[in-house]
């Protein structure tokens, strides 16, 4: 560090000269190029010091807060007593029957280290139960990063998501708008003997805060049983966080497979994919591959139990209920008061803000692809800037460990951004 940079600055310019972009995950690029140096809670401090509320939370896994004592202690014990074994452990399968029982449509899974290699395991899986080859999917859901199914979506056309990516990976991809009925239905009378497996997020999180209408899950539960279809739920953001349950709880619609990471394990990294015996057979015998040095190591799965431990008494549902909700009508209310027209939507434990002059619910991508997100970015900035750790893109997390009076402050933040000098 010089005599005119700060430790932030001087941080930086490391990060930049050894990690590509100054980060190692590209979503790191699509918000200012913070350097935090520890986290309690629901705040964060950066290499100079300043302290900041978090909605982000590592872009949702943190759903009890960063450093939960007890999952720490527990974690760490059994770090203590080895971390891979090349072998099936104790915690390993007292992980999974912790998973299992608050998930009572399943009754197999396997773990690994990231969501996006399970969605890869998902999908494979599925291809072998159907012997059929096409995914359908949609526009504005995320999947991971691999080239069969990261998608770029402009006016209902898809493009790969990536340089370097082929589009021809995406060949045996099928991408319609999520939420419409008619062109789910559409689509399944069309191609409905090539398709191996619907692949949702049953709550759409990655793009805005989008519950399935009424009657849209059942829907498409219904055709795929009707045509021998795998309905595969990605619940890696809405797993473990909108109920104990996930979204097939909470809606009521229930997937042949499902896909579970981030709040699974407390912010600890480790996924699963979960489903039903028959469609894990030949997991089981070996015949169709899943594996991973790092799969179900003592570290995951000992989060996965702690976590579960904090979760299962449900009691963090109805506090994240109650403050999420609280956030959501104080920062409406600021907003009226000032007369700015950001519009928040979405469940107390994740919600989206945007710019709209009108007061609607969005329900489908499309509209998602009309608002003003440049203007929301420029907002983002300045509560920054307050002291409020949220996303640009308008997704905004909230924790076990945030309280009324967080709630409290962060209105204070928020009214103070929109006082220095903000041009809205």
């Amino acid at each position: 560090m010089t005599a005119t940079t700060s430790n932030q600055q001087d941080l930086q310019q490391r990060a930049l000269h050894t990690l590509a972009g100054g980060v190692s995950s590209n979503t790191r690029l699509l918000n200012p190029h913070l350097i935090v140096e520890r986290a309690s809670g629901c705040r964060l401090w950066d290499a100079d010091g300043t302290e900041y509320l978090d909605y982000l939370l590592g872009q949702g896994p943190n759903f009890l807060g960063y450093a939960p004592p007890r999952v720490v202690e527990k974690v760490v014990s059994a770090q203590r007593e080895g971390i891979i074994y090349a072998a099936t452990h104790r915690r390993e399968i007292e992980a999974a029957e912790r998973v299992l029982a608050v998930l009572p449509w399943a009754d197999r899974l396997r773990f690994g280290s990231s969501s996006s290699e399970m969605v890869q395991a998902a999908m494979r899986i599925a291809r072998n139960a159907t012997g059929r080859r096409d995914i359908l999917r949609f526009h504005g859901h995320y999947h991971g990063w691999f080239d069969n199914i990261q998608i770029r979506s402009d006016g209902g056309q898809v493009h790969p998501g990536s340089l370097g990516q082929l589009h021809e990976a995406l060949d045996a991809t099928i991408t319609i708008e999520w939420n419409d009925e008619e062109a789910f239905t559409e689509a399944v009378a069309r191609h409905g003997d090539t398709i191996a497996a619907v692949v949702m997020e049953p709550m759409m999180l990655n793009a805005g805060a989008i519950v399935p209408a009424a009657n849209y899950l059942e829907h498409v539960r219904t055709l795929c049983t009707q045509k021998g279809i795998v309905l595969i739920f990605d619940e890696t953001i809405s797993g473990f966080r909108v109920s104990l349950g996930g979204a097939a709880e909470r809606f009521g619609v229930t997937p042949d497979l499902a896909v579970y990471g981030k709040a699974m394990a407390a912010g600890w990294p480790c996924a699963a994919v979960v489903g039903t015996e028959d469609l894990f057979a030949d997991v089981a015998t070996g015949a169709l591959t899943h594996a991973g040095t790092f799969n179900g190591n003592t570290i995951a799965t000992a989060a996965v139990l702690a976590s579960l431990d904090e979760l299962e008494d449900r009691s963090v549902y109805r506090h994240v209920e109650s403050v999420g909700a609280e956030l959501i009508d104080s920062l409406t209310a600021l907003m009226e008061f000032r007369g700015i027209p950001v519009r928040f939507q979405g469940l107390p434990m994740a919600f989206h803000a945007r710019f709209d002059a009108e007061n609607r619910s969005i329900t489908r991508y499309a509209q998602l692809q009309t608002i003003d997100q440049e203007r929301y970015s420029r907002l983002a900035r300045h509560l920054i800037a307050a002291g409020i750790w949220v996303a640009y893109r308008g997704i905004w997390y909230v924790s076990a460990a945030h309280t009324i009076a967080d709630v409290n402050e962060t209105v204070k933040r928020f009214d103070a951004a929109l006082s220095a000098d903000y041009d809205v």
